[in-house]
């Protein structure tokens, strides 16, 4: 009989009682041991070095070393552990930072034990554990910065997306496909995308996994890339 894979967790928080919150509320989760907790990144990175975790779930505002100068100490030095955030704030000054130090995963401390646990088992399989929140606004930051076309030599840039109403849907994807990528776009969980469409979540992810499969994307922040490349940003009219 095949063992059930266990993925190792390590805690970094400043906050105690935040920090042992977290640790009790992993400890109950399956599949998850928690094999170490820190008070701040460089206890943090002390502890990576020793336990060699899968995942570090990473405070952001912390003592002596930062989360996102903790997450780049890590992934530079042990590149088989991913991080996941998991902070107060969702703005740009920590969003950005916190990804491109290369976290794979970013929520927000409102996430409940199943959005922390399916984001921890995303970055274990190599997608990335984006809350829906910091989807969509990963999704305005890419409207935002949508290059315009340039003139003279060098390359040219892609022009910026735009709808596509009344034509067909991209890479043979259904109009209910095309509708649930719409709403993933929008920052929807597959439970808010059930109650949206009158259907049972079993329903919705499998409308998910048929156009994963058909775009090719690997997991919802490369979904909502996909969507803004096509224009697909909200329910079909």
């Amino acid at each position: 009989m095949t063992e059930p894979v266990v993925t190792r967790v390590l805690v970094a928080d400043d906050q105690t009682v935040v920090r042992e919150g977290i640790v009790m509320l992993l400890g109950l989760l399956p599949g998850i041991e928690v094999v170490g907790s820190a008070a701040d990144g460089e206890e943090a990175v002390a502890l990576v070095a020793r336990h060699r975790p899968d995942v570090v779930l990473m405070d952001l505002r912390m003592p002596r070393c930062d989360g996102a100068e903790a997450t780049r100490r890590i992934r530079a030095g042990h590149p088989g552990t991913e991080v996941v955030v998991l902070t107060t704030y969702a703005d740009d000054e920590s969003l950005f930072p916190a990804l491109r130090a290369g976290a794979r995963g970013y929520l927000t401390k409102d996430a409940g034990a199943e959005e922390i646990a399916r984001a921890i088992a995303d970055v274990r399989s190599g997608a990335a554990g984006l809350s829906p929140q910091v989807q969509l606004r990963l999704l305005e930051r890419l409207a935002g910065e949508a290059p315009a076309a340039v003139t003279g030599p060098g390359p040219v840039a892609a022009p910026a997306p735009s709808a596509r109403p009344g034509g067909e849907p991209p890479d043979g994807l259904t109009v209910r496909e095309t509708e649930v990528l719409g709403l993933i776009a929008q920052g929807l969980s597959n439970t808010e995308i059930a109650r949206r469409l009158y259907v049972g979540p079993a329903t919705v992810k499998t409308h998910i996994n048929n156009l994963f499969a058909k775009t090719g994307v690997r997991d919802r922040a490369q979904a909502v890339a996909y969507a803004f490349r096509n224009g697909i940003t909200g329910s079909p009219q």
